[in-house]
């Protein structure tokens, strides 16, 4: 029988061979949020399975005041999900389209809800010799994992020895652990490798399980065949969710609870040794600027590395934490910006109907498939194929100065953490509000002017949203486009005396 208690999930599932006892690893940190760090889960559109995306707008402290009621955040809450669940800190009428909206009736729906765990699915994964990657065992059996015998172990992993991937199948995100280690067989090569993985509605707790599943990787390859922690792990943790009329199952996609104020990290729990935020600046630099327009105006944006996968499906989720907005029906209209963490060849009819999206391959044929991208990030050489983007890959003064900013914001914040030994704050806090202001502070002005008589946007209006007028003109202009803004942009022709 598996006992449950209140120690981090990861702990009670570690993995403690009988021969060779492993120690048990420290505890994380505590999830409990700080109070200048509460964060909500966001939440999805009706129907798409996307749950807790870091796409969604979160809100600054000093744009929405902490909501009353909130036991656990002692000063403003930081809000993620949908525009359309956030108060509003905008008054007027409006000339974004869908900024009238049902908020109040969707706001009741969510009064009473949290994250929980939710694990649809766990398998086994191995690579044979004469059929390739193939599912060796998994629960609930009659779940459809077609193709994640592809995604849990990544093109190229012969080459390393571990690794960590994110992945999406259908509705559902995954993560797996892999592992090749060395054996005295002709059958197998001399390698054997495994992927230990899980399926859950949501990415943002799917951290607790990579000790777990690390564990038990190794614990396949050593002793293949032994599945009855896996099965353990499953009926304690597994998901019953909700669907038709009152009716449950154990793999079906979750109903929409949109989530309002939730003092909970919807973050990627960093597993990287220099941090995930830190290690993506440092990967960049002035570039990260230019990631930021593309994901602002919702482009496609694949990024291509050679195994290990895992620190790259980090930056894939950094990427979506560029575009968080909080203002009320900022962006109803446009595409929502989806994290797909590794994908591969299987994953290009999927790809085909995508408006918008970050994801992670290792496989160099996709460069070939301009159909399926408007940005490729080749590790850190970041090209469009689409003229009209060709100009926001320029790096401008206003960028240099956002870019200077973000560095030494995050300089006192490691001093404050190392001189101070204030924790309170983190990276990924700094990093989130640091690129949310600048949104915020972009659509408040561009409504502002929509909302005028005029509706003039000039080069003073350009200055004061951190943009340059000459150099972000094309931007500006897509953004307006992109967004279904309705103001006129006068700012000068730079050839033009």
């Amino acid at each position: 029988m598996v006992e449950q208690s209140d120690r981090a999930p990861l702990l009670d599932w570690e993995e403690t061979p009988a021969a060779e006892p492993v120690p048990a690893a420290p505890p994380e940190k505590a999830s409990e949020p700080s109070p200048v760090s509460c964060r909500a889960l966001g939440s999805t559109a009706p129907g798409t399975g996307w749950s807790t995306s870091p796409g969604g707008p979160t809100a600054l402290p000093a744009v929405v005041a902490a909501v009353s009621g909130e036991a656990d955040c002692q000063v403003g809450a930081v809000q993620t999900g949908p525009y359309r669940d956030a108060p509003s800190p905008v008054k007027g009428n409006s000339n974004f389209s869908s900024w009238d909206s049902d908020f109040p009736v969707k706001k009741q729906r969510a009064t009473d809800w949290e994250e929980k765990d939710q694990i649809v699915s766990v398998f086994v994964v191995t690579f044979d010799t004469r059929s390739g990657n193939i599912v060796e065992w998994c629960l609930p059996q009659d779940i459809n994992l077609d193709g994640v015998e592809f995604k849990s172990m990544a093109s190229g992993s012969h080459r390393i020895a571990s690794d960590f991937i994110y992945f999406r199948k259908g509705s559902y995100f995954g993560l797996a652990c892999f592992a090749n280690m060395p054996v005295e067989s002709e059958l197998e090569r001399g390698a054997r490798m495994k992927s230990v993985g899980i399926l859950s509605p949501s990415y943002t707790l799917l951290y607790r399980y990579m000790h777990f599943l690390e564990n038990q990787v190794r614990h396949q390859l050593e002793v293949p065949g032994h599945y009855s922690q896996l099965e353990a792990f499953y009926e304690d943790k597994k998901a019953v969710l909700a669907v038709g009329n009152g009716a449950a199952t154990s793999h079906q996609p979750g109903p929409w609870i949109p989530t309002i104020n939730r003092c909970m990290h919807p973050e990627m729990k960093i597993t990287h040794p220099a941090g995930c935020m830190s290690q993506f600046i440092k990967f960049f630099g002035e570039q990260i600027i230019i990631l930021w327009k593309f994901a602002l105006l919702r482009k496609r944006i694949l990024i291509f590395s050679p195994p290990p996968v895992g620190v790259v499906c980090y930056r894939v989720y950094c990427c979506c934490c560029l575009a968080n907005v909080s203002l009320l029906g900022v962006g109803m209209s446009v595409p929502e910006f989806r994290p797909f963490f590794y994908i591969n060849v299987a994953d290009i009819e999927a790809l085909e109907t995508e408006l918008s999206y970050v994801a992670c391959t290792t496989e160099k044929i996709f460069e070939e498939k301009k159909d399926l991208y408007d940005v490729y990030v080749d590790n850190q050489n970041v090209k469009t194929h689409h003229e009209n983007l060709q100009p926001l890959l320029r790096i401008n003064s206003a960028d240099r100065d956002k870019y200077r900013k973000l560095s030494e914001q995050r300089q006192m914040l490691l001093y404050s953490q190392e001189v101070d030994e204030d924790c309170s704050s983190s990276e990924e806090d700094l990093f989130i509000l640091f690129f949310m202001e600048q949104n915020n502070r972009i659509f408040q002005t561009l409504w502002e002017v929509s909302s005028s008589q005029d509706k003039t946007l000039t080069e003073e209006h350009v200055r004061s949203m951190g943009l340059d007028p000459q150099g972000d003109r094309s931007f500006l202009i897509d953004l307006l486009e992109v967004y279904g803004i309705d103001v006129m942009l006068v700012i000068d022709n730079p050839c033009c005396p």
